[in-house]
């Protein structure tokens, strides 16, 4: 009776999981006595019997059978134990499909391939093999159409091969109905093969252990047979004949696969150069796409890379890469020089100068770009200050003065302000042309005036950036992040604390250049010799008038006033102010002769035609010159703030004192020609710029035939109005614009007048009076009249009644012009009448009875007639006779008769 068996039992299988045909080792206890005793072996339910090895008791080799991707027992069955059991298990997984360009333990057709698109086998081209469903979730596509995609994705593609592959494309195209879950699922699907890959040679090695079990246990299975030989002759023949064998399948297999091999490592290291070229493509790509987008002008992206490059291979130690990013640099370098090209490039807007430093900043230039700019700047300011003087300068030496196109006109197409002032001041020119005149040659703008504006205009136009980039490189606001975490901010900061001096002086220089332009052109009096080379070279034109100069203090005191909005320091600005003022104190002392100059002129428009109060227009006109003048002063003289007053100086009260009063002697001697001028004579000197109008010389024939004497009652009635009524107005007028010296210019403009209208009155009493007092002689001593024998008076002689009415001729001649020079006049005549028949009867030798009375007669009767004319002496005379016969009056009573002091009590 033969022994029962324990049945088989499986403790262990080497290794626990793999696909099918993989090879396991099998251990355990009972595994059967031998080949024949081994009647079943099933892994996973599959039977494997086929290839099953019996090699002991306690191991079996064999194969697993097909895969179904599951979990089971092994199972062995023996004749003399039964079906056995297992305390493991084995997993049988679904291959990976290799492709040709991955390692592998094991040989794969080339030619018959499997084509994950498809899930199919296929002949193509191995290199465009891709992975059918890279996310491991369900594929449904068709549900968006290709163009649609298309349209968002210009350039793209969702092909993985394709350098253009856009993974939003690939997950319209095949995922556009998939949940959040599924798209969780597929990104941890992601992450496994990106593992799986990492492991590199090890999975390499992992795959290749059955190759290598097989080969140990053939070799075990030879040393087996030679030890159960038990002969060493044996195992040496044996020994020799398996390395011959071994020897001669290597070199047989050396022969067979050389080519094979050698096309294997051909293909491996393309395959290595293409992964590096792959993985990276970024560095290899990068000088050409710098250039690229060097062309586009998309600096940032140059930037973004050009740093990304810098921190993955900036310190790499593989010459390829050291290589490529060489040319990086130098790309780089180049995109320094050009940017640095485009910062120091003029004119150019803050925005732009920013963003150039930003950048060079970011790419570390050397030096420091920021202040480079800010001297360009300078520099180029400095030269469209001096070019814009060069172009006036040249235009007015070629006699081609032409009203500049930017101030010609507005945006809006209305006239500009210095344009509109320009026909203003042409309009209140008063001249005689005809309007059917070209007059165009009025309305141009002086050229000094005219560069003024466009000066300011350059200066408040890029002054501001200037500025403002200064404040920026100060505070740090110019450079990026990058030169922040870089170290740069810190030395750019160090840099600008440095350069305020320096700033400051480039600040002056353009305030000192702005100054001495405007000098040169307006006041080259008040520059030095070298500076009147510099900035001058205007020549000797015609000064402006005082209207374009009060324009320009206007032009010059916005500018003022938009760089003390920019908050720089005013010590800068002392030096504009200083020239507001000069021009302030030159427009006025210009305005001033400009209006002694326009009352010169007045004697034209007199036309002897007198009012009520025998007054012309000329009084009238002449305070109107003034208080025009005054009035287009006003914004001038009045201080703006931080301005000084004109008058602060005593040798500008002075000048300005002296100008006033040259006004009013200017005025004074235009009264005196016109005293003086004969009748119908026409004065050349005193005729006005406008000789050519047609309508001049008819003017002037058309003026009424008047008297010399009624020409010299109308001055003095002018005169007196002057000294009563128009120069104390004209002074209110000065005090009221804050002149100084007011008594001065009152005093001496009063003693002018006193000495003219001395000289007219006594001019015009030697007129009147003569003829009268040369009468009286003649007339006296008509007839051989004798004061020593004459008849008995019978009444007043006809000599006398004649020169009475001559002054009633005079009377009446001066009552016609003015009323209050009537009394002025017949005094005097009264008294050279007096005087004249004094001396007369002063000649007298002797007198009979009978003359006497005559003499008492006409004396008297003199007397009673011309009584209101009566001389100072006279009434002196008339008031102590007065005091007499008052004092007296009780002594004198006896002189008189009882009839007489009854009616006088």
């Amino acid at each position: 009776m033969s022994r029962v068996r324990q049945p088989p039992l499986v403790t262990g299988i080497s290794p626990k999981e793999g696909t099918s045909w993989t090879k396991v080792t099998i251990r355990g206890e009972n595994l059967g006595s031998g080949p024949s005793d081994l009647i079943g072996l099933t892994i996973c339910g599959h039977n494997c019997l086929l290839t099953a090895e019996w090699i002991s008791a306690s191991k079996i080799v064999c194969r697993v059978g097909q895969d179904k991707n599951d979990k089971g027992d092994i199972i062995v069955t023996t004749k003399s134990g039964g079906k056995g059991t297992s305390t493991v298990f084995f997993k049988l997984v679904k291959p990976d499909k290799i492709g040709i360009l991955d390692q592998s333990a094991v040989w794969v057709e080339e030619l018959n391939y499997y084509d994950l698109r498809t899930d199919r086998n296929k002949g193509i081209s191995p290199l465009s093999q891709r992975p059918a469903n890279p996310l491991g979730i369900d594929i449904e596509r068709g549900k968006v159409p290709h163009s649609d995609i298309e349209t968002l994705f210009p350039g793209k593609s969702g092909d993985f091969n394709s350098e253009k592959f856009c993974a939003t494309w690939y997950l319209i195209e095949n995922h556009s109905a998939a949940s959040f879950e599924q798209l969780k699922i597929a990104a941890n699907n992601l992450k496994k093969q990106a593992s799986k890959k990492n492991e590199g040679n090890v999975a390499y090695v992992k795959g290749g252990l059955s190759t290598f079990f097989e080969a140990q246990d053939a070799l075990a299975a030879i040393h087996q047979k030679l030890e159960a030989d038990g002969t060493e002759k044996v195992e040496g023949s044996m020994t020799q004949k398996l390395e011959k064998v071994l020897k001669s399948a290597s070199t047989t297999a050396d022969t067979l696969f050389q080519e094979v091999l050698g096309r294997k490592d051909k293909a491996d290291s393309t395959r290595n150069a293409l992964n590096v070229l792959q993985r990276f493509k970024f560095l290899f790509n990068l000088p050409l796409n710098i250039e690229r987008n060097i062309q586009k002008g998309d600096y940032d992206v140059v930037i973004n890379d050009y740093e990304k490059a810098k921190s993955l291979f900036g310190k790499t130690e593989v010459e390829v890469f050291k290589k490529v990013y060489a040319e990086v640099e130098t790309r780089i370098e180049a995109l320094r020089e050009l940017l640095l090209e485009k910062l120091l490039e003029t004119p150019s807007t803050l925005h732009d100068q920013k963003r150039y430093i930003r950048y060079l900043s970011e790419l570390h230039a050397p030096g420091d770009p920021a202040w480079q700019c800010i001297g360009a700047q300078h520099k180029w300011i400095l030269q469209l200050m001096h070019s814009c003087k060069d172009g006036y300068v040249k235009e007015l030496k070629g006699n081609t003065i032409l009203q500049s196109p930017m101030l010609d006109v507005d945006c809006d197409g209305r006239p500009s302000p210095i344009t509109r002032l320009n026909q203003t001041a042409s309009l209140k020119r008063g001249t005689s042309f005809q309007s059917g005149r070209n007059d165009s040659w009025k309305y141009k703008t002086p050229p000094q005036a005219e560069f003024v504006e466009k000066l300011t205009k350059v200066v408040v136009s890029q002054l501001p950036n200037f500025w403002k980039l200064w404040i920026s490189y100060v505070n740090g606001s110019l450079f990026s992040e990058t030169a922040e975490k870089s170290g740069q901010m810190e030395k750019y900061r160090k840099n600008a604390k440095q350069k305020p001096n320096d700033f400051k002086k480039m600040i002056q220089e353009v305030m000192q250049c702005l100054v001495k332009l405007i000098r040169g052109a307006l006041l080259p009096n008040t520059l030095g010799q070298e500076d009147v080379v510099i900035y001058g070279g205007w020549g000797s034109k015609a000064e402006l008038s005082g209207l374009w100069l009060a324009h320009v203090v206007q032009t010059v005191r916005h500018t003022y006033e938009s760089l003390t909005a920019l908050e720089i320091p005013n010590d800068i600005l002392q030096s504009i102010q200083d020239l507001i003022l000069d021009l302030r104190e030159t427009c006025v002392k210009v305005t001033l002769r400009h209006t002694a100059e326009e009352v010169k002129k007045l004697a034209d428009k007199e036309d002897w035609v007198v009012d009520n109060e025998g007054l012309t227009s000329l009084p009238s006109q002449f305070e109107q010159s003034v208080t025009q003048a005054l009035q287009s002063l006003k914004g001038v003289i009045e201080c703006k703030p931080a301005e000084g007053s004109i008058f602060q100086q005593q040798k500008a009260q002075d000048t300005l004192c002296m100008l006033c009063i040259n006004i009013i002697q200017a005025f004074i001697s235009t009264l005196e020609y016109l005293s003086n001028k004969p009748e119908g004579d026409v004065d050349t000197m005193h005729v006005s710029a406008d000789i050519s109008s047609p309508d001049l010389f008819g003017s002037l024939n058309e003026e009424p035939t008047i008297s010399s004497e009624k020409k010299l009652l109308i001055v003095l009635s002018n005169c007196s109005y002057l000294e009563r009524h128009t120069l104390l107005n004209i002074a209110n007028h000065f005090e009221k614009h804050g002149f100084q010296g007011i008594e001065n210019i009152t005093k001496a403009s009063t003693e002018s007048l006193k000495e003219l209208d001395q000289s007219l009155f006594e001019k015009f009493i030697e007129i009147k009076a003569d003829p009268i007092v040369g009468s009286l002689e003649p007339g006296i001593y008509a007839g051989y009249f004798d004061w020593k024998d004459c008849l008995t008076p019978t009444g007043v002689r006809n000599y006398l009644k004649e020169a009475l009415v001559s002054m009633i001729a005079v009377h009446a001649e001066v009552f016609s012009i003015s009323k209050q020079l009537v009394p002025r006049v017949m005094s005097r005549i009264v008294e050279a009448v007096g005087e004249e028949l004094c001396r007369l009867m002063q000649c007298v030798s002797s007198f009979s009875r009978n003359g006497a009375l005559q003499a008492r007669l006409e004396i008297s009767a003199l007397k009673d007639a011309v009584s209101i004319y009566l001389t100072d002496e006279i009434r002196l005379l008339e008031q102590l006779l007065n005091e007499f016969k008052s004092g007296m009056h009780l002594q004198l009573v006896c002189f008189q008769t009882a009839s007489n002091y009854e009616k006088k009590t």
